[in-house]
């Protein structure tokens, strides 16, 4: 029994070494990539709060200093991300009928909805091949009638921020 323990143990080393490095949260990178550095996310549009960048390059910073063993480094990192936020917008998605006969115009948004957008350029010293300059985006929605943007703006901002960061981290680490 102690044998057959021996050599489960042994295939299963085998196995997880043949497939390179892996991690729980689905990185995988060479052994060979060691640094990632981070220039700041500059806001493009200026409508959103005046901290909207500097929120979102600590956010980003952070999520992948918590998911990968990488170290942090000023400039020229083996992975290296920068970007901008480029759109900021607010739009009405559900109209609603108001059913004033006397103001047929005064219909309004039964939801708005905030959609980021953050163009993000990623290099890979080790593998230009996987280099991409592309925008993610993301969204959340919110009744008008029960909050103002103003009580709910930074609830959005956390929830399309963690969104995005998965997906630039999906589209960099976890090559997805």
């Amino acid at each position: 029994m102690r044998i057959r323990t021996v050599y489960i143990f042994i295939l299963l080393s085998l196995i997880s070494y043949r497939c390179g490095i892996y991690s729980f949260t689905g990185a995988t990178l060479s052994a060979d990539i060691k640094t990632i550095s981070f220039q700041k996310f500059f806001d493009e549009v200026g409508t959103g709060p005046p901290t909207l960048s500097q929120k979102f390059t600590e956010e980003i910073k952070e999520y992948f200093q918590r998911n990968t063993s990488l170290n942090l480094v000023d400039n020229e990192g083996d992975l290296q991300l920068e970007g901008s936020i480029v759109g900021y917008r607010i739009t009405p998605i559900a109209p609603k009928a108001t059913g004033n006969r006397n103001f047929p115009d005064a219909d309004v948004a039964g939801l708005q909805r905030l959609t980021i957008t953050i163009k993000t350029t990623y290099i890979n010293t080790k593998d230009e091949e996987k280099d991409f300059d592309k925008p993610f985006s993301f969204y959340a929605d919110y009744d008008p009638e029960t909050r103002t943007l103003n009580s709910i703006e930074n609830e959005l901002i956390d929830e399309i921020f963690k969104q995005i960061i998965l997906d630039i981290f999906n589209a960099t680490i976890a090559d997805w």
